[in-house]
């Protein structure tokens, strides 16, 4: 049972502690509600610029890293379709320094054609060397699009095209920041040896006095139901041909979000998982096979993707896929592999709350999701799923007319 405590500050900033008397360091983790999908379609990729841009220094603080490092302490950032996330660890000791970092940044981030240019070069850079010029670096960049058509969840973190981080202006990206980098669009997770009063004082002396900003609204388009299948053929130069299908799956607060979730690590997860086990082991047609779930807030993905071995055609590995979820489908799964999944399941989130650091972030990101009592129950949520909600969710979604295929073939085949 992960214990917290939970205040929210005059100006909005929700604010979270986790008391841990088990360790001498302190975990900050600070949630902004931007993602990816709150850009326009003509400005995509902001939200991961600004990231790069929040470590290029504040107003009273030229450099981000130098203090931290000073205080014995690490940090480090990601970005994704739904929010952008910061986090840092330091000694207890130096805790300070952590909140006058954070809160600096949140009010009196500097701005410079300089600092732009900088950090518009180091993500140009990161979209060719990791999206453009390595082997299967575009599939998100061709199946997102593929498979959403209205929602912005067509577009990757990185963007459309680096031209839209090129064409960014220093008005751009000032008015991004005064929309979003506000405490009433942000929680802070405080998580080690402290208590909710030292936390309480820290924050209001630290972010009380940063004003609020707008309200965010959102009005995102809602995705319209697939209703006929899609593909898409692409050749790359790269080893060998692969196939990509994503199906339309449910948003991160339904009901049947752990049962798909379920789902695609009875089908693709490791080496005991049903398509591994029948296309890999037995019928040798890919080199490898996986299953997963994008885990959106907003409705997402269920993935399915494998390398093709060099002997078997594209169209028939898409069959034999089909094949092995159509049998999956057809019958409800034994009590046994049920238990093992949701063992597998169980044993994870226990895992990943061993981490100071993870239970930071999970505590904000539940709290971001409306329910972060959720850290503790969503266990019992894996546990009460039956057979028959396999069996009823996996024909739901597993419809040929709710799927995007992805053929990449490789230009030496």
């Amino acid at each position: 049972m992960i214990q917290f405590d939970k205040f929210t500050l005059s100006n909005g900033l929700r604010v979270i502690v986790h008391h841990d008397p088990t360790t001498p360091l302190v975990a900050m983790n600070i949630l902004y509600d931007i993602g990816a999908r709150d850009e326009q379609p003509d400005k995509t990729g902001f939200a991961h610029l600004f990231e790069h841009l929040m470590f290029g220094g504040s107003i009273n603080i030229p450099s981000y890293d130098e203090p931290l490092q000073k205080a014995g302490g690490e940090n480090n950032a990601f970005t994704n379709s739904d929010f952008t996330n910061y986090y840092l660890t330091l000694p207890k000791d130096n805790i300070e320094t952590g909140f006058w970092l954070e809160s600096d940044r949140m009010l009196n981030l500097a701005f410079s054609e300089k600092s732009l240019e900088v950090q518009r070069q180091v993500v140009i850079e990161e979209f060719n060397q990791s999206y453009l010029n390595q082997p299967y670096g575009d599939v998100w960049l061709l199946l997102k699009p593929l498979a959403y058509k209205v929602h912005p969840y067509q577009w990757n973190t990185i963007g459309k095209t680096t031209q839209h981080i090129a064409d960014a202006t220093l008005d751009d990206v000032k008015s991004f920041y005064s929309r979003y980098y506000n405490p009433n669009n942000a929680i802070l997770c405080v998580a080690g040896n402290v208590n909710t009063q030292e936390i309480s004082e820290l924050a209001t002396k630290w972010f009380g006095s940063i004003p609020s900003g707008s309200e965010n609204k959102r009005s995102l388009p809602i995705e319209p139901a697939q209703t006929e299948a899609r593909k898409l053929i692409v050749k790359r130069k790269v080893p060998t041909n692969s196939i990509y299908k994503a199906w339309h799956t449910c948003q991160r607060n339904d009901q049947k979000y752990v049962i798909t979730d379920l789902i695609s690590d009875i089908l693709g997860s490791g080496e005991s998982s049903v398509l591994y086990k029948e296309l890999v082991k037995k019928q040798r047609l890919f080199s490898e096979i996986d299953a997963y779930i994008t885990g959106d807030i907003d409705a997402g993905l269920m993935i399915v993707s494998g390398k093709i071995m060099p002997e078997t055609s594209v169209e028939y590995a898409d069959q034999a896929i089909e094949k092995v979820i159509e049998k999956f489908c057809s019958k409800k799964i034994s009590p046994t592999d049920l238990t093992k999944v949701k063992n597998r399941a169980e044993s994870s989130l226990a895992f990943s709350k061993i981490s100071l650091t993870n239970r930071a972030l999970d505590l904000a990101v539940f709290e971001h999701l409306g329910d972060i009592d959720l850290i503790n129950t969503i266990s019992k949520q894996y546990q009460h799923v039956s057979a028959i909600d396999i069996q009823q969710t996996a024909n739901d979604i597993f419809r040929n007319e709710n799927c995007s295929s992805l053929y990449y073939l490789s230009e030496y085949e």
